[in-house]
């Protein structure tokens, strides 16, 4: 191998389903590559006097078969592949000449270049495999594979499909707004997108790096204005999912919670349209985080709660049990609440809440434009009109309002 040691190595996929591996050694290399090997369905023997407990476990779980000694001459009789890396330099040698007579391919962790192949730093996402080889500068490959790995997991190496794909929606949380805190499932998904159509409250910044050919929708269900119906937005996934176009339903925070998603999935299912659900973060834990406020908090709030405050405590459409609700000693979180923030704070003072409760109302949380306004459960429809505070924001009731780092 030394005189060839100036070649490229030649990049090949192996595919060892039910072919024998032998690994010599059951150290930290073992404990790296073995699953690799099990994921790709090879049957694997492991030759070692110990192991480490993972490796050792997964000889317990049946995953690997394991010899419990030294390697002897013929260990590699029919094997298609071995991994040799054991702490006797003796026995690496002579393993290596058996798989060179035996034209067993062979990768030595301890002299790369008396091996006859080599290990890539590998990384997977959604079916596609890299494999990243910068001969002798093993962290260079590994710092080329995660930023691939990387990119195509978040969307920002666009990889499209050329052949067929299945076709259908995916209800995507994007979380709470800054485009950071989308998952990368999310991201993914939305960079594959053929039509996006997108709340207000969703991660707006993303939508600017969509490819020029991708169609955005604005469902435009803002407060106090103009207005999508559901309905239309039910029919627009499934008219655009039925022309064969990947839909992404872009959702601020995650579809179920208080995003109507259960409505738009089973619209989907009437019509036989395959969707899939993303979840996402949840304002409700994560503006509040952003702003300080720990929802709950080791001897102050065991507890958090989350209700919608679009639905006034007063209206009979109302299914919120508030006296229920004040009488809890945990953190309460209140969505779309900024136009009945008097009338809650009212409906549990007069139910037992006290008065002097800390409360804060974070605005467009986690986003560039975020605020954070304080008052007590008696002043807060008063200070949330003195601050000219508009959704979207987040009310947090409680104690934990008032803990800060230095508490």
């Amino acid at each position: 191998m030394a005189e060839h040691a100036e070649h490229a190595a030649y990049p090949v996929g192996l595919r060892l389903s039910g072919r024998r591996v032998v690994v010599l050694g059951g150290g930290q290399v073992a404990q790296r590559r073995l699953p690799s090997l099990v994921a790709a369905g090879a049957d694997v023997l492991l030759i070692s006097p110990s192991a480490k407990p993972s490796v050792e476990a997964m000889a317990d779980t049946g995953e690997i078969r394991w010899e419990r000694r030294r390697y002897a001459p013929g260990d590699l009789a029919d094997a298609w592949y071995a991994l040799i890396s054991t702490d006797d330099p003796e026995a690496n040698a002579a393993a290596s000449q058996e798989a060179e007579d035996r034209r067993v391919w062979c990768v030595r962790s301890d002299d790369a270049e008396a091996a006859t192949a080599w290990t890539p730093a590998t990384g997977r996402s959604e079916g596609v495999t890299v494999a990243v080889l910068t001969g002798r500068d093993p962290r260079r490959s590994a710092a080329v594979r995660d930023a691939i790995v990387e990119g195509l997991r978040d969307g920002t190496l666009a990889a499209p499909h050329h052949r067929a794909r299945a076709t259908g929606v995916a209800l995507v949380g994007g979380g709470p707004g800054d485009p950071d805190l989308i998952t990368v499932r999310g991201r993914r998904l939305l960079a594959e997108a053929d039509v996006v159509i997108a709340d207000r409250l969703g991660p707006r910044d993303l939508l600017a790096e969509l490819p020029p050919h991708v169609e955005v929708i604005d469902a435009a269900k803002i407060p106090y204005g103009r207005f999508m119906a559901q309905e239309a937005i039910n029919n627009a996934l499934i008219e655009h999912a039925r022309a064969g176009k990947s839909v992404v339903r872009l959702k601020g925070g995650d579809p179920y919670v208080f995003g109507r998603g259960m409505e738009e999935l089973q619209a989907l299912a009437e019509a036989g349209i395959p969707c899939t659900v993303v979840p996402g973060i949840s304002s409700s834990i994560s503006v509040p985080s952003a702003a300080g406020i720990p929802v709950t908090h080791r001897g102050v709030a065991q507890e958090f709660t989350v209700v919608s405050g679009h639905v006034a405590p007063d209206d009979e459409r109302s299914t919120v049990d508030w006296s229920a609700l004040a009488r809890l000693r945990g953190t309460l979180v209140v969505l779309m609440g900024v136009e009945n923030s008097g009338a809650i704070a009212a409906t549990l003072i007069a139910h037992g809440r006290g008065a002097d409760t800390p409360v804060a109302v974070v605005q467009e949380g986690t986003t560039a434009a975020q605020r954070r306004v304080d008052a007590t459960l008696g002043t807060l429809g008063e200070t949330v009109r003195a601050e000219g505070v508009r959704p979207p924001a987040v009310i947090v009731i409680g104690e934990v309002v008032a803990v800060n780092p230095s508490n």
